[in-house]
């Protein structure tokens, strides 16, 4: 019987959510305190992908939880030679606690998951995201609740912030805009996709959404999306792994999130980016800079949060 997973934000339930941005409040404020939730645990790290985050922030995360990292690229191992996913796993599940996987397509993972019988985190894939998305919702959360003068900690305050949150995302139909279509139907919020005529979200990103009851309208007026926006979000408009798309980047260039963008939403708005930036591509360079304190304090979080995923999974 496979451990718990975080493979996508559908494999913690709502409570399980609200528990994680709760107790990645107490992590960000205790850190440099004991911790040994992890201690003993050989933690992998596959990462098939570059990265700066997501790598440093977990190992830096395990060994704060008294565990110890173990770092491996696709050139380190027999999958860069073609040895079949499955086959590394069971190898790998006979010496390690846990994995973090960083990689490709979602069923590369899940393949992965399936015999490794151990907990598997999701470091990226080209569908999902998730530990960055509950992130960036913790950025939010952990801004408005200082914006709104609110001194307890608790779910019912937490929800109160983020289910009437109308949050709008700008650019290519890629992971992350995939991650906030999943983490919508978990949480509740409003969402708006605000992306050029003929790009769609993945169709089994949306029917998985449609199963928990989640909404989101797709709106091709950048301007008319920003409308009274708490939150307005990007990604890099080539994701990753992909060619340079010259069509596809033409078509993304209108949706720049710019300062016309800026005044339509709310006065108090929240940028986020997940960076790495490319500036005056999906965001111009005075926008990003007015934000930036917010940017780095989200990147700063992934730590953070991480741990609390972590613990939640041990």
């Amino acid at each position: 019987m496979n451990s718990k997973n975080f493979l996508s934000v559908y494999d913690f339930s709502k409570d399980e959510i609200y528990d994680i941005l709760l107790r990645s409040a107490v992590l960000k404020a205790e850190r440099g305190g004991k911790n040994s939730c992890l201690e003993g645990k050989k933690i992998g790290m596959i990462f098939e992908k570059s990265s700066t985050r997501t790598r440093v922030s977990f190992e830096v995360g395990i060994v704060e939880l008294g565990g110890h990292p173990i770092f491996m690229s696709s050139k380190d191992l027999q999958l860069g030679r073609g040895e079949p996913v499955k086959d590394t796993a069971r190898v790998l599940s006979r010496y390690l606690d846990a994995v973090v996987i960083r990689t490709f397509e979602q069923e590369r993972i899940e393949t992965f998951a399936k015999y490794f019988e151990k907990p598997v985190i999701n470091g990226l894939t080209d569908l999902y995201h998730p530990a960055q998305i509950l992130t960036d919702i913790f950025t939010v959360y952990e801004i408005k609740k200082r914006d709104l003068k609110i001194e307890s900690s608790s779910q019912a305050d937490a929800e109160n912030i983020i289910k009437n949150l109308k949050i709008v995302y700008f650019g290519d139909a890629n992971n992350m805009a995939n991650s906030w279509v999943g983490l919508q139907a978990m949480l509740g919020f409003e969402l708006v996709l605000a992306m050029p005529e003929g790009f769609e979200i993945n169709s089994e990103v949306k029917k998985e959404s449609e199963k928990k009851g989640g909404k989101f309208s797709v709106i091709n007026d950048k301007i008319y999306a920003a409308k009274n926006a708490d939150i307005i979000t990007t990604d890099v408009f080539i994701s990753m792994g992909q060619d340079e798309e010259k069509e596809k980047i033409d078509k993304l260039k209108p949706f720049i999130i710019d300062d016309n963008v800026v005044r339509n939403a709310k006065e108090d708005v929240i940028f986020l980016h997940c960076l790495p930036v490319h500036r005056n591509e999906e965001v111009t360079e005075e926008v990003f800079e007015r934000f930036s304190s917010v940017v780095f304090e989200e990147a700063e979080n992934r730590l953070h949060v991480q741990k609390a995923i972590m613990e939640k999974i041990f």
